[in-house]
């Protein structure tokens, strides 16, 4: 059971290392928990401080009916061997179940499957040799070097690959439904990636989910990290790090005493980082954070359905007349039991977190989204809609530009002292559950070494 806020009490456990490192781990997401699992089932007293009243960061969910919802959809690949293997440690493995999944393309009101090379041959918006051009892309793509790919941009690779035209209807609308009018600037590293992680290897694209949702990951990590003596603070936002005049490192958190330890992992967002570093000690322990690297938001609307819109899992809107970039079918993949019998879908807008829809109301967010989804499904009616809400993270990834793997933050920032497992330094591996646990896993194995 989670404690309370103002407990903070640690137990002193027996372990690899002992009881003698007393760490905070500062951000109760995905990355912060599996990197407090691994420091706690090591043998350190671990305390975990979260600035919301929920753990999971991205996976937060709500309340449905008798179910629990992510706010922002999740699903696991085949290939996400950190994530599964933290699941298969905290006997969760049998609760994962797989199914084929697809991928859809709406243009000018039609829809088209993207998942054969059959499908490609058939995608009219293209000419046919531009077609072909655009399969033999994703072919080269799984087997090609990654090597200089962070130095040259999506626009440049593809386009030379793809060829200008494929490039201007295909594969730009879709950088820019993910980074808006950043897209000029990502490495082709960054597609490269993300397009092998997507295929796993095989032939057909297939994704997972848990029973019972990803809820039940984070409830127990959490237990786990309790059971080995750890302690999670809620509602705990960490305002300021620092150091003791004999440079012990001190957690101000408010309406609280500072407390000190031997250790701290960062993985909240950098800019809370800076924020917490910038008037004392380790101010310039910041500076070692590219003051350039930015993130991109997403405003997310959750619709709940009395029917099915396609058979795709994901679908992308390309469209300037629609509000929203992705339709994310999660009913395609979740059982009945995972969603109170209703069809779910995740209508996502990537958009900085300074830009104006980022702060529209949500009343104002849910009519254009119905009003989008009725012009792509004339069908549509208002009786079919079951129940709408809406969902806003400011930093969801980083926006990537070249060279981005020589600028992304270190793993340490103060040997023997301070470490940072955030998003920003994921990069290569694609941005998700699996990238955060692999990177936690590199975190926490070098904090052990130095200590």
């Amino acid at each position: 059971m989670i404690k309370n806020p103002k407990d903070i009490g640690a137990i002193n456990m027996s372990g690899i290392i002992g009881t003698s490192l007393n760490i905070a781990v500062v951000g109760g997401g995905i990355g912060g928990l599996v990197s407090a699992y691994l420091l706690a089932k090591a043998g350190a007293r671990v305390t975990v401080y979260e600035a919301s009243d929920q753990l999971g960061g991205l996976g937060t969910f709500f309340q449905y009916r008798n179910v629990y919802l992510e706010r922002f959809y999740h699903c696991m690949l085949p290939s996400d061997r950190h994530l599964l293997g933290v699941l298969r440690e905290l006997g969760l493995e049998d609760e994962i179940y797989w199914k084929e999944t697809s991928f859809g393309f709406m243009r000018d009101g039609q829809l088209y499957g993207l998942n054969t090379p059959l499908e490609l041959l058939r995608f009219s918006p293209l000419s046919l040799v531009d077609r072909i051009r655009v399969g033999l892309t994703g072919l080269w793509g799984s087997v090609c070097s990654s090597n200089g790919l962070d130095d040259v941009t999506c626009v440049e690779w593809l386009s030379r690959i793809s060829g200008h035209r494929a490039f201007e209807t295909f594969w730009k609308p879709m950088l820019q439904a993910k980074f808006g009018d950043r897209y000029h600037e990502v490495p082709a590293l960054w597609f490269w990636t993300r397009f092998n992680r997507e295929k796993g290897g095989g032939k057909k694209e297939c994704k997972g989910y848990i029973r019972g949702g990803y809820r039940r990951i984070i409830a127990a990590l959490a237990e786990a990290i309790e059971a080995h003596g750890g302690t999670i603070r809620l509602q705990a936002s960490v305002e300021k790090l620092d150091l003791t005049e004999d440079e012990r490192l001190i957690v101000h958190v408010a309406e609280d005493n500072p407390h000190v330890y031997n250790r701290i992992v960062i993985t909240a967002p950098i800019f809370a980082l800076r924020k917490a570093m910038a008037d004392g000690q380790l101010a310039s322990v910041a500076e070692k954070i590219d003051a350039g690297i930015d993130m991109q938001g997403v405003v997310n609307a959750v619709f709940t359905l009395r029917r099915g819109l396609t058979k795709h899992y994901w679908v992308a809107t390309i469209d300037e007349e629609i509000p929203f970039q992705g339709i994310v079918e999660s009913t395609t993949l979740l059982e009945k039991t995972d969603t109170a019998g209703v069809h779910l879908v995740y209508l996502m807008n990537y958009v900085h977190r300074t830009d104006l829809r980022f702060h529209q109301s949500d009343a104002e967010i849910l009519d254009a989204y119905m009003i989008g989804l009725k012009r792509l499904f004339p069908d549509l009616v208002d009786e079919d809609v079951i129940d709408r809400f809406v969902f806003r993270s400011p930093f969801v990834e980083p926006i990537y530009t070249t060279g981005y793997q020589q600028r992304k933050p270190p793993i340490t920032l103060l040997p023997g002292k301070l470490y940072l497992a955030t998003t920003t330094q994921v990069y290569p591996v694609v941005t998700s559950w699996d990238g955060a646990a692999g990177l936690a896993h590199k975190v926490i194995d070098e904090l052990l070494s130095q200590a």
